[in-house]
């Protein structure tokens, strides 16, 4: 079974140009045609974003017919967070809060999506949004580890996390792969250098968005995306991973 997914800092579909325009987010991801959206920085009932349901609205464009949505911020009018756009059911759902002490809110949206076959098989996808400082992200990453969600999982259960994890440096990549046994889909090997670019959008310097992946998945391919649109439709360019599932 092939699998194509895609994860996306849409910025609130408001781009470099600070022009809010959602059509530009489906053009991208419809050219793509994933079977799985991580999309970050998504807004519900925010002014700037015309108080719209943004990941309803785009999960209808796209014509995905399953989505979960997790609120991390909560504003003045409207919140904003993660959302997971599906072509397979989704049967759980919960956000999981990573905010450390003060700082700015965090969380990864867990899902559970049940996957068609003769068999029954699912597939265990964390969507996050990690914090800035590398201190703050490695507690992040060790919430998550403690997390029921996460701690229950046999390391051969098929499963995915992905998203912005504003890692400038890979400084949570060792954690990642070393202790909870993921394989990186998007950087090379070890190092600042060797992952995929994707910040800022118009001139990509850092890999800030990384897909990792565990248990009886093959990586087939992984690619920023190349769209002259994406270079100005958000702050983020989408990461694009393909796999076969054995």
């Amino acid at each position: 079974m092939q699998l194509r997914v895609l994860t996306f800092n849409i910025h609130r579909a408001i781009g470099v140009d600070r022009r809010f325009k959602p059509k530009r987010i489906v053009e991208i991801v419809s050219h793509h045609h994933p079977d799985l959206a991580l999309l970050q920085e998504v807004d519900e009932g925010v002014p700037r974003s015309r108080k719209l349901h943004l990941a309803a609205e785009l999960a209808e464009a796209l014509g995905f017919p399953h989505l979960a949505f997790g609120a991390n911020v909560s504003l003045r009018k409207g919140r904003y967070g993660n959302a997971t756009l599906s072509r397979f059911p989704i049967v759980r759902e919960r956000n999981i809060d990573l905010t450390v002490g003060s700082r700015k809110r965090r969380g990864c949206q867990h899902t559970t999506l049940e996957l068609p076959g003769p068999r029954e098989r699912t597939l265990e996808v964390f969507n996050a949004h990690l914090g800035l400082s590398a201190r703050e992200r490695d507690r992040q990453a060790r919430m998550l580890l403690r997390s029921p969600e996460f701690k229950n999982l046999h390391r051969r259960t098929l499963c995915l996390l992905g998203g912005d994890l504003n890692d400038w440096r890979a400084k949570v990549d060792p954690f990642l792969q070393d202790v909870l046994a993921f394989r990186s889909a998007t950087q090379r090997e070890r190092g600042i250098s060797k992952s995929i670019r994707t910040y800022p959008s118009f001139a990509p310097r850092g890999g800030l968005d990384r897909l990792y992946y565990r248990g009886p998945l093959r990586l087939r391919a992984a690619r920023a995306c190349r769209l002259k649109v994406s270079r100005v439709a958000s702050d983020h360019l989408p990461l694009v991973v393909d796999f076969e599932i054995d």
